[in-house]
């Protein structure tokens, strides 16, 4: 079985600036302009600067030019997970991204033969773990869960967490599945899905690996398709459009 590559690339949200909304197409730049606080404006900027910057480069276009779609499936608005919008027969019919950001950490991850997703939580969110728990980890993931001390309950929910949101969004259905029904395996165990929820239908291979953004953010990334992940990350000094 075939590796797959994944290029994650991190910015910052403190790297949003004017100069980056010449990149944005008129759909993003309506959802800019309609986003009301000032954090989410600057990580919404730099995640599609962040997109359109790396596709740019694989595809040999400006940032600009880059062929994006957004629509959601289940009600066709400008929102969901962002895709190439390339021909079938194109040579870059085969990659895929994702989009992530938390705190002050905004990521990109791109594929070239399977889809991706990629999670990234600030670990110095406010959290309410006993809560987030009930509602998002399975029986098994509960009890594991519970085995820790308290002290080290919080990190160990975020990177189960982070584990499901990234498989979630390289399936393309976000939240819209039982999170309970999607148990993946233990904090300090090798990442991996081992139930999936009855809604999917099937039982897709996944790949996934574990991610720690500068010691202060928990992420994930997870590829459908068997035969493990080789991660290659890049961070950003800021972004340069």
């Amino acid at each position: 079985m075939t590796e797959h590559e994944v290029l994650v690339r991190w910015a910052r949200s403190g790297d949003a600036r004017p100069g980056l909304l010449g990149l944005l197409d008129a759909v993003e730049r309506a959802r800019y302009e309609a986003t009301a606080r000032p954090d989410d404006k600057a990580r919404f900027l730099v995640g599609c600067a962040l997109s359109r910057l790396t596709l740019g480069e694989l595809l040999g276009l400006s940032p600009a030019d880059v062929p994006l779609r957004r629509v959601c499936p289940r009600c066709g608005g400008p929102h969901g997970k962002v895709r190439l919008a390339v021909p079938a027969g194109s040579p870059y019919a085969d990659v895929d991204f994702s989009v992530t950001h938390s705190g002050n950490a905004v990521g990109v991850a791109v594929c070239r033969d399977a889809a991706v997703g990629l999670d990234v939580e600030d670990d110095g969110i406010g959290l309410d773990v006993d809560a987030a728990a009930r509602t998002a980890l399975g029986a098994t993931e509960l009890s594991a869960l519970y085995a820790r001390p308290a002290a080290g309950r919080r990190s160990a929910f975020l990177r189960t967490w982070t584990r499901k949101e990234a498989v979630l969004k390289a399936l393309g259905v976000g939240l819209h599945v039982p999170l309970r029904e999607l148990e993946v395996s233990a904090p300090d165990a090798a990442p991996a899905v081992l139930t999936w929820p009855e809604q999917l239908g099937r039982r897709p291979e996944a790949s996934l690996a574990d991610l720690t953004v500068e010691d202060t953010h928990t992420a994930a990334v997870a590829v459908l398709g068997a035969g493990g992940v080789r991660i290659v990350e890049r961070a950003n000094a800021g972004l340069q459009a």
